[in-house]
């Protein structure tokens, strides 16, 4: 009985063995995948790259030109593949890969002729970030944002402003700046809001201070001030809420913290486009 026993797991581990080679065998006769731009020259993949791009595949635009910048990284177009490269991740929503695309094209290519441009895109690629598809649509405030990369946003701008006045960029660069500064100055009146709706005044009154030093002609300021005027009532300082009360009325002789009216008509939002 014994020796039938052990015949048996002999004949099952032989059939185990059968299948686990089958398998195998089965695994290696799969046809593999073809890369159906290994045939392809320069000339078609860049060709196919654009068509991408022009077609709206982002994806498949940011691989081809990655691609082409592999095979031939000091030909023809392995410069202009670079900063597609950026572009096309950008508008894929690849911010962290659009970033580094377009630093190395920098530094690269300090003296290439759309280097205005780089820093352009390297402006919006950080005036972008985190916004994500329902932050576009739905009217995200900017000021809710991580100031850091708006930061970033506004030093990228700030050298096509300063370096490249007359490029094409330069107008649009100007304005998206005074945008960021006041949704800086917004950050800060954010900040001391939640210190001023938690009883934490002092608090309250050094975040707006530093909105008030650091971004003097931002919109927010007249939030900034009211809420400083607010902080130094609550602190039974009437002395210090006065004179706030006259800096803010007057730099804002119209405000509704003064005037006690709201504003006539409903003005687009600083931070919208």
């Amino acid at each position: 009985m014994a020796a039938i026993k052990k015949a048996a797991r002999k004949v099952a581990g032989y059939i185990a063995c059968a299948a686990a080679v089958a398998v195998v065998a089965a695994c290696h006769g799969l046809p593999e995948k073809t890369d159906e731009t290994a045939t392809w020259n320069n000339n078609k993949l860049y060709t196919e790259a654009n068509d991408a791009l022009t077609g709206g595949d982002f994806g498949k635009c940011a691989k081809y030109f990655e691609m082409l910048e592999g095979r031939d990284p000091f030909g023809h177009f392995a410069q202009q593949a670079q900063i597609n490269v950026a572009y096309c991740n950008w508008k894929d929503n690849e911010n962290a890969a659009a970033d580094l695309a377009i630093d190395r094209f920098i530094q690269l290519h300090p003296d290439h002729p759309d280097i205005a441009y780089a820093y352009y895109l390297k402006g919006m690629i950080h005036f972008n970030d985190d916004l994500g598809l329902f932050g576009r649509f739905s009217g995200q405030d900017m000021s809710e944002r991580d100031p850091k990369s708006l930061r970033e946003s506004y030093d990228a701008f700030k050298i096509v402003v300063d370096r490249y006045p007359n490029s094409k960029y330069a107008p649009d660069a100007a304005q998206r700046m005074r945008y960021i500064v006041n949704a800086l100055a917004s950050h800060e009146v954010h900040a001391a809001d939640y210190y001023y709706r938690r009883g934490a005044y002092v608090a309250a009154i050094n975040r707006a201070q530093l909105a008030l030093k650091e971004y003097k002609n931002a919109p927010a300021i007249e939030d900034a001030l009211h809420i400083m005027m607010l902080s130094y009532e609550k602190l039974n300082q009437p002395q210090l809420a006065d004179d706030t009360k006259r800096i803010l009325a007057g730099t804002f002789p119209d405000s509704p913290y003064i005037t006690g009216h709201a504003r006539p008509g409903k003005e687009k939002s600083w931070w919208q486009f």
